[in-house]
């Protein structure tokens, strides 16, 4: 059975890595501007991560929402501040956000799921 966390890690990695072999400099510049927009300064790690997870959900990019959600879960967050802010992505984005509400705790549980292994 397939782990929907290693597969989707094991394709990122693979494509990040065929995208940046092109060496295309804006390309390299935007991957280089996201890895810093999320390491702390005012706003600490986690606080980024959330923003960012929410901003993913609202903005419906499931790839975007697993990056986030497994930082979250690295950065020590829990289930319940997750889930209040993909509550409040929900709200802002409608009801149309509920299908990858659904992906989105679908993922987490995955983490969940290998860290109790």
């Amino acid at each position: 059975m397939s782990n929907i966390v290693d597969d989707f890690n094991a394709y990122r990695e693979k494509m990040n890595s065929r995208i940046l072999e092109d060496n295309n400099k804006i390309i390299k510049r935007i991957f280089n501007l996201d890895t810093n927009a999320f390491m702390g300064g005012a706003l600490n790690v986690k606080t980024k991560e959330l923003l960012g997870l929410v901003a993913s959900a609202v903005l419906r990019c499931d790839d975007c929402v697993r990056y986030h959600l497994e930082t979250c879960h690295k950065e020590g967050l829990t289930k319940d501040e997750v889930a209040e802010a993909l509550g409040i992505a929900t709200l802002v984005g409608g009801t149309i956000v509920i299908p990858h509400l659904r992906r989105a705790y679908e993922f987490w549980d995955a983490l969940e799921a290998r860290t109790n292994a």
